[in-house]
């Protein structure tokens, strides 16, 4: 089974079947563990995320459903974020060294760097508090498949089609909102709200991409770009909130100072960015784009 929705079969199996494989990939994730344990939490809050984004486009005539299942899985996975949220703060300090300005700020930065290593791994060596966490996530799942496997559907091309269509129309909605609101702004929560609208674009191009699959793929790629930009700038505002509560984490005063400067000019250059590209992925008004999808829906189906 992969990632999509296929119109040639029966709708509310094909749900259930992509939203089960995703759950019991994250407990596979996070029961075997090939990568160690911050790697397997990391795999098992990207398969939450395509579970939220299936449920999101396709259980629109489900709403109780959609709700509650998504209200699961977000508190679950937001008892894992700690752990991840210190590994992305390395990643971070790398990508902010590899767009230093001069050899004086890449020094500085490069021991700030070393410094997150050391608090990541020390988190990381404290297993006990993640290990609950994460038998009660892998809990959490065996709930949520056995919630999914009540859930059905008023089957059919025509039924299924408006309900896509509905799902997408409401998605790219609320991209159009987020990124007007983050226009002549630099609140890092809007950009934020931005990157969960791209990444549902994202994962929806996934899910319908056997509708489409190259005007669909190309899509994707687009998307898939943009989240990367908006990615960077939402670690740069964690990293920048940890300044503020811990600023004598970071050494050296002049080193803090090289690392605000960094981040101030990498966030500036990436809301430029991130705009200009938003621009090109939400191109096409709402209202067509999902007509496009409900054709292409009942075409194939």
């Amino acid at each position: 089974m992969s990632y999509h929705i296929h119109p040639s079969e029966n709708f509310t199996q094909e749900f259930r079947a992509v939203g089960s494989e995703q759950l019991e990939l994250a407990i596979a994730a996070l029961t075997e563990r090939p990568d160690g344990l911050l790697e397997a939490v990391h795999e098992a809050r990207k398969h939450f995320k395509r579970l939220r984004s299936l449920y999101r486009l396709a259980a629109t005539d489900a709403p109780a459903f959609r709700q509650a299942e998504n209200a699961r899985i977000r508190d679950m996975a937001k008892t894992l974020s700690t752990f991840r949220d210190a590994t992305a703060l390395v990643e971070v300090s790398e990508y902010v060294q590899g767009h230093a300005e001069n050899n004086e700020e890449r020094a500085a930065l490069k021991r700030i760097g070393k410094i997150l290593t050391v608090r990541r791994d020390r988190l990381a060596a404290d297993e006990q508090p993640l290990e609950e966490s994460v038998a009660k996530a892998i809990a959490t799942c065996g709930q949520a498949v056995e919630a999914l496997s009540h859930l059905t559907f008023e089957d059919g091309g025509n039924k299924s089609a408006k309900h896509l269509a509905k799902g997408w129309r409401r998605m790219l909605k609320r991209a159009a909102a987020a990124r007007d609101a983050c226009k002549d702004t630099t609140d890092a929560h809007l950009f934020h709200e931005l990157r969960k609208r791209c990444q549902d674009y994202r994962y929806y191009l996934d899910l319908l991409q056997p509708l489409w699959p190259s005007a669909l793929h190309a899509k994707r790629v687009e998307a898939t770009e943009l989240v990367d930009l908006l990615g960077h700038h939402n670690d740069l505002a964690l990293l920048s909130s940890l300044v503020n509560e811990q600023p004598d984490l970071f050494g050296k005063s002049e080193d803090l100072a090289h690392l605000l400067s960094a981040v101030i000019s990498r966030q500036e250059a990436l809301r430029k960015a991130s705009l200009d590209a938003a621009g090109q992925v939400f191109r096409e008004k709402p209202m067509a784009e999902s007509r496009k999808i409900k054709l292409l829906w009942r075409d194939a189906a």
